[in-house]
C-alpha cells in the first residue's frame, strides 16, 4: 500500500509540474499574443491616417474610390483598371478574356483566356513572393481633414514675442529691432492660424520681407526660428525659379521642399514656414526685348500663394510627371518669408533722399549719404518699386524688416557671444584632445578687421579661422604633452605665433 501511495504522490507531483509549465507557456503565448494585437493595432491606427493614391491618374481613395492592390504592391483605381482593359479588348478578343472589375457591380478579374493566346504565359506573380507586399510610401498620402472640421492647431503652443526674442537672443547677436519685428509678425501669424471666423473678422497674412546686406544673418534668423518653434521649414533660392514651361524649377517646387520637411503631412506642412532667398533676383529686368521668365513673370506667379491657394504639388519629388502622386496643398496658413541684400538699392535710397538737394547754406549735401553704413533701414516700398519689385508683389509682403549691417564690435560679439559660436566649436574640438584653446581679446579684434575688408559679413569669419587654425589644428595631435594653445594678435598679423602650454612645464613661446 505505502509503496503504491508514493507512486500516486510522484505521479501528481509530475501532473504539477507539467501544468505549472503548460500555463507558463500558455503565459507567454498570451503576452506575445497581446503585444503582437497591441503592434497591429498601432499599425492599423497609422494606416487610417494615410489614403491610398492611383498610379496612373494620381487621384487619392477619397476621390476615386476603393482601390484595387495588384501583385507586387501596385495600387490602381477602379477607373484606370476598366480603361486599361477597354484598350485591350477593343477590337474584340478570341480568347475569351473576361474583364470584370470590382466597383462596377462585376464580379472579379478573369484572364484565364490569356493562357491559349500564342507566345503570351502567364505568371503568378504570388509565387515570386509578391503577392502580400505592402503598399509603397509613395503611393500613400495623409488624408486631408474635412473642411467643416475646425483646425487643431493650438496657439498656446506658440511662446510670447518677448520669449521668442530671448530664445532667438541665445543664437542671434544685435538686429534687436529685426528679431523684435519677426517674433511678433510670428506670433500674430500662428494667431491667426488657431483662430476662427466666427465673428466675421478675419485676420491677414503678415509675411514679411528681409533686408539686409550679405551675411548680416538673413538665413541665419530664420533657420533659428523655425527650429525653436518645431515647425517644418523649406529654403528656397529664387534663383532657380522661372516661369511655368521654361527650364528650372516651378513656383510649386517650393511648396514640395515644404511637404517633403514636414514628412509628406500635409495638415503639418500647411502650418510651416517657407523661406524664399535672393527674392531680388527676380526683380524685373531692365533694358531687355526678351520675355522675362525668372523675373516679373515669377512674381507674378507667386501673387496667389503669398495670398493663399490650392497648389496641386508632387509627393516626394521636386518635379512633376506620370509616375509620381499629387497631392494639394493649401498655402493660406504658411507664412511666407522672403529674403535678399537688395544690391545697388542703396543709391535709389540716396537719389530719394537727396532729391531736394540745392545751393546753399542749408541744403543738403550730394555726399551726406555716402559713409552710411546701415542705409538699407531707411528703405520704403517705392524704393523697391523702382528696384524691379512690383506693387502686388510688394503688398503680399506687410511686414518689412530691415537688418543692420555688421559692424567690428558685432564682429567680436559674434565670435564668442552665441550659443554656438564658432569659437566655441573649435574649443570643443581642441577639447577632444584634452587641450585647452584660447583667444586674446586682441586677436579677437584682428580677425574682425580681416572680415571687415573681406565685405562678406559674418560669413568672412569662418573663412579666416579655418585660414589660422589649420596648422594648429594639424600639429596638436603629434604632441601629447601640450595642454594649452592661445591664440594673439601677432600671429593673426602673421608677425608671431601662438602661446604654446605644456603640461606642467613653465609656459614657452613657440613661433608655429
Amino acid at each position: 500500500m505505502s509503496e503504491e501511495y508514493n507512486k500516486n504522490d510522484k505521479n501528481d507531483n509530475i501532473e504539477t509540474e507539467f501544468t505549472e509549465e503548460n500555463h507558463t507557456d500558455i503565459q507567454k503565448e498570451d503576452v506575445s499574443d497581446t503585444a503582437a494585437a497591441e503592434e497591429a493595432a498601432q499599425d492599423s491606427d497609422d494606416d487610417d491616417d494615410y489614403e491610398m493614391i492611383c498610379c496612373m491618374c494620381h487621384r487619392p481613395e477619397s476621390k476615386a474610390g476603393k482601390m484595387i492592390t495588384m501583385p507586387g504592391g501596385i495600387v490602381i483605381c477602379s477607373d484606370c483598371m476598366q480603361k486599361a482593359f477597354d484598350t485591350f479588348d477593343k477590337n474584340g478578343s478570341p480568347y475569351g478574356v473576361n474583364v470584370n472589375i470590382p466597383g462596377n457591380g462585376q464580379g472579379g478579374l478573369d484572364l484565364s483566356g490569356l493562357s491559349n493566346m500564342p507566345g503570351v504565359g502567364v505568371i503568378n506573380l504570388a509565387d515570386l513572393g509578391l503577392g502580400e507586399r505592402e503598399i509603397p510610401k509613395n503611393q500613400k498620402v495623409k488624408k486631408k481633414k474635412a473642411k467643416d472640421e475646425k483646425p487643431k492647431f493650438d496657439r498656446r503652443v506658440i511662446p510670447a514675442p518677448h520669449k521668442i526674442k530671448k530664445m532667438l537672443d541665445e543664437y542671434v547677436v544685435g538686429q534687436e529691432k529685426a528679431k523684435k519685428a519677426i517674433s511678433v509678425a510670428v506670433y500674430n501669424h500662428y494667431k491667426r492660424v488657431g483662430s476662427d471666423n466666427a465673428d466675421g473678422v478675419e485676420i491677414e497674412k503678415s509675411n514679411m520681407l528681409l533686408l539686409g546686406p550679405t551675411g548680416s544673418g538673413k538665413t541665419y534668423l530664420v533657420k533659428t526660428l523655425a527650429r525653436l518653434l518645431d515647425v517644418p521649414l523649406a529654403i528656397a533660392d529664387a534663383t532657380s525659379l522661372t516661369e511655368a514651361g521654361y527650364i528650372g524649377d516651378d513656383i510649386e517646387s517650393v511648396v514640395s521642399k515644404l511637404l517633403a520637411a514636414a514628412g509628406n503631412d500635409v495638415e503639418k506642412a500647411e502650418r510651416g514656414i517657407i523661406y524664399i532667398d535672393e527674392i531680388d533676383k527676380i526683380a524685373k529686368k531692365r533694358n531687355t526685348n526678351t520675355r522675362d521668365v525668372s523675373g516679373e513673370s515669377v512674381q507674378q506667379e507667386l501673387l496667389k500663394m503669398l495670398e493663399g491657394s490650392e497648389v496641386e504639388v508632387p509627393v516626394g519629388a521636386n518635379s512633376k510627371n506620370a509616375m509620381v502622386p499629387m497631392t494639394t496643398v493649401n498655402t493660406t496658413n504658411i507664412l511666407f518669408i522672403c529674403g535678399g541684400a537688395f544690391p545697388d538699392l542703396e543709391e535709389i535710397i540716396k537719389e530719394r533722399l537727396t532729391k531736394e538737394s540745392s545751393i546753399g547754406f542749408k541744403a543738403e549735401l550730394k555726399d551726406k549719404y555716402d559713409k552710411e553704413e546701415n542705409l538699407l533701414c531707411k528703405a520704403e516700398i517705392d524704393d523697391l518699386r523702382k528696384f524691379g519689385m512690383i506693387p502686388e508683389f510688394l503688398g503680399r509682403l506687410p511686414v518689412l524688416v530691415s537688418l543692420e549691417a555688421l559692424t567690428k564690435e558685432f564682429m567680436v560679439r559674434i565670435l564668442k557671444e552665441p550659443r554656438n559660436a564658432i569659437l566655441k566649436q573649435y574649443e570643443k574640438l581642441l577639447q577632444m584632445d584634452e587641450v585647452q584653446l584660447l583667444f586674446e581679446d586682441e586677436a579677437l579684434e584682428a580677425i574682425a578687421e580681416k572680415a571687415m575688408e573681406k565685405h562678406t559679413g559674418a560669413r568672412a569669419l569662418r573663412a579666416i579661422l579655418e585660414e589660422y587654425m589649420l596648422d594648429i589644428m594639424y600639429e596638436i595631435p603629434k604632441d601629447d604633452n601640450i595642454g594649452r594653445v592661445t591664440i594673439t594678435r601677432a600671429y593673426i598679423e602673421k608677425t608671431g605665433g601662438p602661446i604654446i602650454d605644456m603640461r606642467g612645464v613653465m609656459r614657452l613661446g613657440v613661433h608655429a
